[in-house]
């Protein structure tokens, strides 16, 4: 999951991307961005330099594009912690995934001050009034491009109230993160069971088409198969099917093609290593052909889920319900 945090100076971002740090969040600042573009100027970074280049960079790219930028290299298997939104259309980019919840973090303008001076940095402002009035940059703007924490404070998901300890703010995300943590969408079992098949295709030697099928028992994948030439012929790929080779065209010359269908495969496959077939749900990434249905209904398959059609299978489908196979239909 994403989570992101927005504030104003001094609420506490940082000490809550330290927390989620250390229970194993990878840590990720749309400030990164603006960094990057600073550097490369040979400027030094300071507080009206990053404000002014975010702004910039918004004006020119649109006013999401911090956001886009850092979401580009995310991996789907790391939950991660999203510092520095302060534009409502980075929150609106970063809620297009399912697993994005926006965190504000918020604390008296006294308290703030009082720990903006503490971390001794170069420039922090020395008096509440020069602080609030540097603050006022970023709060509100009628420019889309500008920054505008209030109104990005406005669409987080919780608010979480900071005036207190360290060990306070800790307490309150150790109640507030399990639940989120607990949000997230799994992939149905046909989803699952049929991405496999899809990336069981990306295995086939065969030039014309990538097809390939798995055979599920008990929620158990039994057997894989995907199309190309057969064992021990030369593959597809370095012209070992002269129809495939010739480039002939859709649905003729069949009779030359060297290659075995990714279901044929994954059905003798499964007989090559001795694996009862009986009752089981094959998935394949393309409806089978005439010839692989016939095998299927002999092999004791009971079910066929398929991706996208294949060409002229009228006949195959009606074959099939008829011999009581159930066949249907699942895009991933």
């Amino acid at each position: 999951m994403i989570i992101g945090l927005t504030g104003k100076n001094g609420s506490g971002k940082t000490v809550v991307c330290e927390y989620l740090k250390s229970r194993g969040f990878v840590y990720r600042s749309l400030s990164d961005e603006i960094r990057k573009e600073i550097l490369k100027s040979g400027r030094e970074i300071d507080r009206e330099i990053l404000i002014d280049t975010g702004n910039g960079l918004r004006n020119e790219f649109g006013p999401a594009v911090l956001a886009e930028r850092a979401m580009a290299d995310l991996d789907e298997d790391q939950n991660y912690v999203m510092d520095s939104i302060r534009n409502p259309s980075e929150v609106d980019a970063l809620r297009r995934r399912s697993d994005f919840t926006l965190l504000g973090l918020e604390a008296d303008p006294e308290i703030r001050f009082s720990r903006s001076r503490d971390r001794g940095r170069e420039n922090a402002a020395q008096t509440l009034e020069i602080f609030l009035e540097e603050e006022s940059q970023e709060l509100d703007s009628t420019d889309p491009v500008r920054q505008q924490l209030n109104a990005t404070l406005g669409m987080a998901d919780l608010i979480v109230s900071n005036n207190g300890t360290l060990e306070e703010l800790h307490r309150r995300l150790d109640q507030l993160l399990p639940p989120l943590m607990s949000r997230f969408e799994r992939p149905s079992w046909d989803e699952y069971f049929m991405s496999i098949a899809k990336v069981v295709a990306m295995r086939s030697n065969c030039i014309k088409r990538k097809v390939a099928a798995i055979i599920v028992k008990d929620k158990r994948v039994v057997s894989t198969g995907y199309n190309g030439t057969p064992r021990g012929a030369k593959n597809c790929n370095e012209g070992g099917c002269p129809r495939c080779n010739s480039m002939a065209e859709s649905g003729t010359a069949l009779e030359e093609c060297l290659c075995c269908h990714g279901e044929e495969n994954a059905i003798t496959q499964a007989a090559y290593h001795g694996t009862s077939l009986k009752g089981a749900t094959l998935y394949t990434t393309f409806s089978p052909c005439l010839l692989c249905t016939k095998m299927i209904i002999n092999s004791g398959i009971g079910e066929v889920v398929y991706n996208l059609e294949y060409p002229l299978n009228e006949r195959a489908q009606s074959l099939l319900r008829e011999c009581g196979v159930m066949l249907r239909q699942h895009r991933v």
